[in-house]
């Protein structure tokens, strides 16, 4: 854990062999939160009913019983470890899992949060199965406040993730929102204000459509292009940056995972994406991603793209760009790839099929709608990463003594009264 360190001990702090602290206890983890391994508990005897049953990647099951009191601290033992979970009430802790034993002087929420401030997966061993051994943890020397204190800093933090919650959902709905409208505006089944007054519905092989629409093929109104093949040696540190499938996330260009092939190599122009272009992963290894698609702005413009990737261009590509996470190219994209062939081929991609209205500005307009919901959906995105950032920093400085709350001691606590110990 890192602590603070200067020359000048501050009032309310002393020095200790690893540097300046708080004038906080100085124990091992086993001292205040030891870690027993979960029960058995086989597939095969999982029984409905209330209380869940806690494996190393969380709840995955409910049960009729339960083996410990909540509430409760329970990480990975076996598989998923590094994962810290906090369960309110009684459950079953699975043998993949490993939990706190009692909580001696010490809040259960608290203990969640040192947990996870601990990276608790460094631990881990073992080269196939990742195992955490909990005597390595228990060993550990951490600095730890009075109960109170405790308490103040536990709730500090879980305010800030009923912030972050709450931003999930919110996200999660405005997504609902956006596949609502778009099932309803890109198959014509609700027109926008101005368009198709007195227009009745036809049959056509993509379903039910307005009269006035048309179906036509991406090949009509654009053109797919094929993506670089290029060799290990061609890549380096920085360069000319490959768009792949990593590159795509929710829709939009990520870059977390970047690949960079010299930049003197000639390459061909096709293979140079512009802005506008729509890239579409066409192979891959898992069928989920086959078709997850991104469009090319500004600043990824003049990078290339893979060969597992597709870029299709068209003048009208933010119509079609969410024609392509609508669930009608969905569902023909599962046609073309049968029981066994992850990929698409440009001839498929070609061949795709969009109900298009018949003028641009409908086009335009429906785009516009969804591009507005995309931008609210972006903006709760990047605010409840600045959340997420700030409650890291927030642990940082709250849980090593660094910066101190200023609390009134409460006079009782549920989770401390109801808690193991």
């Amino acid at each position: 854990m890192e602590l603070i360190n200067n020359n000048q001990v501050p009032e309310g702090y002393k020095k200790i062999e690893v540097g300046v602290i708080p004038d906080w206890k100085v124990l091992r983890i086993k001292d205040i939160a030891p870690l027993q391994r979960g029960f058995d508990l086989p597939t095969s005897q999982v029984k409905k009913g209330n209380y869940p049953v806690v494996y190393s990647n969380g709840v995955m099951n409910y049960h009729s019983e339960f083996m410990v009191n909540g509430p409760g601290v329970i990480t990975g033992r076996s598989g998923t470890i590094g994962n810290v979970h906090y369960v309110s009430e009684n459950y079953w802790p699975h043998n993949t899992a490993l939990w706190v034993t009692d909580f001696i002087d010490s809040h259960p929420k608290y203990i969640y949060y040192l947990y996870k401030f601990l990276k608790l997966e460094r631990f881990g061993t073992g080269s196939g199965v990742p195992t955490l051994n909990r005597n390595d943890v228990h060993d550990l020397i951490v600095a730890i406040p009075k109960l109170e204190e405790q308490k103040a800093i536990a709730q500090t933090l879980s305010d800030v993730d009923v912030l972050i919650a709450a931003l999930d959902k919110l996200i999660a709905k405005k997504r609902n929102i956006k596949t609502g409208t778009m099932q309803q505006l890109l198959t014509g089944k609700t027109r926008l204000p101005g368009f198709g007054e007195g227009k009745g519905y036809k049959k056509t092989e993509v379903g039910v459509i307005p009269e006035d629409w048309e179906v036509v093929t991406l090949g009509n109104i654009g053109q797919s292009l094929i993506g670089l093949t290029y060799k290990p040696e061609n890549i380096r540190n920085y360069g000319t940056l490959v768009l792949r499938s990593s590159n795509v996330k929710d829709n939009n260009l990520i870059y977390n995972d970047n690949v960079y092939i010299d930049d003197k190599l000639s390459l061909p122009s096709r293979v140079i994406v512009e802005e506008g272009d729509i890239l579409v992963c066409v192979r891959n290894g898992s069928r989920q991603l086959i078709g997850k698609c991104a469009l090319i702005d500004s600043i990824a413009a003049g990078s290339a793209f893979g060969a597992f990737m597709s870029v299709f261009r068209t003048k009208v590509y933010e119509f079609v760009f969410y024609q392509f996470q609508s669930d009608g190219i969905k569902k023909q994209i599962n046609e073309i790839m049968g029981a066994t062939i992850n990929q698409i081929t440009n001839k498929d991609l070609n061949a795709f099929q969009i109900p298009v209205p018949p003028s641009e500005q409908e086009q335009q307009a429906i785009a516009q709608v969804l591009s507005d919901i995309n931008t609210e959906i972006t903006a709760l995105e990047k605010r409840r990463t600045k959340t997420q950032a700030i409650k890291q920093g927030m642990m940082q400085e709250l849980l090593t003594g660094r910066t101190r709350l200023k609390f009134e001691p409460p006079d009782d606590d549920p989770i401390t009264k109801n808690s193991n110990g």
